[in-house]
């Protein structure tokens, strides 16, 4: 088994770090700058940057701040928000980003996963799901969780690793900011159905939320923030933790 990751996420609205429970009551949090610094020596073994109002406000991300983000770190960095084209991965890639998340934008037009993923590679395509229960079916949600597809969830996700995407974070808007742990029975569908590497989003309160998320082999990767901006947990605590648990971490 590869060394399971811990991921950091930046979700920025209007040039600052927000964070919010549900997808809602977004609250400031920091600069991103000074934050992606602050992770870059502090152990994360990657990051990701949402622009998260870029898709439901029509507009494309903010690559100023992207650029200013990628030169402050030499962990890998994911970057999603507004990501509708080619043109779109380009623009991103070229700020800094190792890898393009797509979500709305693949909502809207799914081609754009194969195409991304023939011109750029599997590795660099990761499809981005918040996925929320709605009448007992794991169901797709468009616009930063704002808009109820009516897709479901899990038939989506195999349909993009067969286009090509190459990791899926699956953000579960039931467990997001609640700090109850993360969605472990939506993890494990998801588990079932694909073999790329998943990134686990949501729920995240303490250590032992990670220790119990890696009790499930099919998940590669953590990802929290506010735990993590608030200094309430340290990546570099953490890891000696789920090392003692027995989880293989690169510290």
């Amino acid at each position: 088994m590869l060394a399971r990751r811990i991921i950091p996420c930046l979700d920025v609205k209007d040039g600052r770090v927000v964070k919010g429970t549900n997808f809602e009551g977004l609250r400031d949090m920091a600069d991103p700058v000074e934050m992606a610094h602050f992770y870059n020596t502090s152990g994360a073994d990657e990051l990701v940057f949402y622009d998260i109002t870029a898709s439901v406000e029509g507009r494309n991300l903010f690559t100023d701040i992207l650029r200013r983000v990628a030169s402050e770190i030499f962990i890998p960095l994911t970057v999603g928000g507004g990501i509708r084209t080619l043109d779109d991965f380009d623009r991103v890639l070229k700020c800094g980003a190792d890898k393009v998340s797509v979500n709305s934008g693949a909502i809207a037009d799914p081609s754009i996963i194969g195409a991304a993923a023939k011109k750029y590679g599997d590795q660099c395509v990761v499809l981005s799901m918040d996925v929320k229960r709605v009448d007992g079916q794991f169901r797709l949600f468009a616009k930063g969780g704002r808009e109820d597809t009516g897709i479901d969830a899990m038939d989506w996700a195999v349909k993009g690793v067969a286009a090509g995407a190459g990791e899926i974070v699956l953000n579960s808007i039931d467990t997001d900011g609640v700090k109850n742990g993360f969605d472990l029975e939506m993890l494990d569908e998801l588990a079932s159905r694909v073999s790329v590497p998943i990134i686990a989003s949501g729920g995240a309160g303490n250590m032992e939320h990670f220790a119990e998320l890696f009790t499930h082999p099919s998940v590669d990767a953590g990802l929290a923030a506010s735990i993590f901006h608030s200094k309430q947990v340290d990546i570099k605590e953490l890891k000696r933790f789920l090392r003692g648990k027995g989880v293989e971490m690169r510290v």
